[in-house]
């Protein structure tokens, strides 16, 4: 937990200037890459998931170690070797849990967040799960383990191949040569991204295209065939929290309304995007036929609101790294308790994003959450020992927090809906 912390403190921000880097480029080539509301939901997605990774809320059903101690084959001493074999079987693992996210029903639900995005940059790239409750990759594994690869070069090498899946997020950077022919590039994971039926459930590579190549998933990027970015039902919320669980609540839903007991069971495992014929045909989703034709999701917030909501954002992130430079001296429930306020938090700011009205008594919740935490306990998770009197700052940003929130629900909000109404 504190070593990944401490490894955080190092990655985000050079995630965030690489984002700079990515804006100021995309400037001076007259590209359009960024949209606000869009990049604020990916970064919050990002912060939600390295608080979920810190905290360690997934369950492993069969430890690596476990696997690599009792059935490994060889006796492999650390070596350069060993760390090339622990990055290939990485790899590996990474294409066949890619796979399998992107062809059954429930572990969709764990992936979908990282395709929700329909614009492509570096920030899309932070999209990652929070509604991961077991893990698979360790059965993926098991050729590695056999290999008797150990779990500490593992856990070494695993950051490394995450971190390096980052760099090819973008739409700034063509294609690459012979490199096409070796490793994944931007112009393959646009591909991956696209929602264009030539590119669907292609190029699931992470490092090495070659894993595609060898089991018929790979598609190159088209001239002819640009890629629109999204999933196929449209979400319509900047929520990255109701993101990772909006299609486990459809699947609920779904099972629910079946009336077939065989239904009810089966649609977890079914292809991704299988629904009951009964239930499919009583409850239509919208779904995307004609992606040129397909109006990004956007709300239509005001300057001041846009601002509310960065500065929002910046207290989230500040909060998380105050939690991941202090964890060793939180009690496991006090840091249980920081990351579940700081997703509340989330929660409220992208709720008022998305021009939801609710956004205000979710913003009361957590601020009066905040008073009581800081009126109970004199402080605001020992950042007082560091700066005296800063507790009173941070009651008074939250007391703030609501009238604000308020004020642009009142103002700004209620008025579009009432409009909407009044057209209706």
């Amino acid at each position: 937990m504190e070593r990944y912390a401490a490894v955080l403190n190092y990655a985000i921000p050079f995630f965030l200037i690489l984002l700079v880097i990515e804006r100021v480029a995309a400037y001076f080539k007259g590209a359009q890459v960024i949209n606000s509301m869009d990049t604020l939901s990916s970064l919050s997605s990002g912060v939600t998931n390295a608080i979920k990774d810190v905290l360690g809320l997934t369950f492993i059903i069969v430890s690596y170690g476990w696997f690599e101690s009792n059935f490994g084959l060889l006796d492999i001493q650390a070596s350069w070797l060993v760390y090339v074999l622990a990055f290939i079987g990485l790899d590996f693992a990474g294409y066949w849990n890619h796979r399998l996210s992107h062809q059954v029903n429930y572990f969709w639900n764990v992936h979908i967040i990282h395709h929700s995005s329909e614009e492509f940059n570096l920030a899309c790239a932070l999209r990652q799960s929070i509604s991961t409750i077991f893990s698979t990759l360790t059965f993926f594994l098991i050729p590695t383990a056999l290999l008797g690869v150990p779990q500490e070069v593992i856990a070494v090498v695993a950051p490394l191949h995450l971190f390096a899946q980052y760099w090819y997020h973008t739409r700034l950077i063509g294609k690459l040569g012979f490199l096409e022919k070796l490793i994944v590039t931007p112009s393959h994971h646009r591909v991956h991204h696209a929602i264009n039926k030539e590119y669907l459930d292609k190029n699931m590579s992470q490092i090495f295209i070659i894993w595609d190549k060898l089991f018929g998933t790979f598609q190159e990027e088209l001239d002819d065939v640009p890629p629109v970015y999204g999933v196929k039902r449209p979400l319509r919320t900047w929520n990255p929290i109701t993101i990772n669980f909006i299609h486990l609540w459809q699947l609920i839903k779904d099972a629910w309304h079946a009336n077939s007991y065989w239904d009810k069971m089966r649609i977890w495992f079914m292809p991704t995007g299988w629904r009951p014929a009964d239930v499919s045909k009583k409850f239509e989703l919208e779904t995307i036929e004609d992606v040129y034709a397909y109006q990004k999701y956007q709300t239509k917030a005001s300057k001041p609101l846009h601002l509310w909501s960065w500065i929002q954002f910046v207290v989230s992130i500040g909060m998380m790294l105050h939690m991941f430079n202090f964890i060793a001296d939180l009690s496991f429930v006090e840091t249980i308790i920081y990351g579940g306020f700081i997703f509340l938090m989330i929660f409220s700011y992208s709720t008022l994003m998305d021009q939801n009205a609710h956004a205000w008594w979710v913003q009361l919740l957590v601020s009066v959450l905040a008073i009581a935490w800081i009126y109970v306990h004199g402080d605001w998770f020992l950042v007082g020992r560091v700066y005296p009197g800063f507790e009173i700052i941070t009651a008074t940003y939250f007391g703030l927090s609501v009238l604000i929130t308020a004020s642009f629900v009142y103002f700004e909000i209620l008025p579009k809906t009432k409009h909407s109404l009044t057209a209706a």
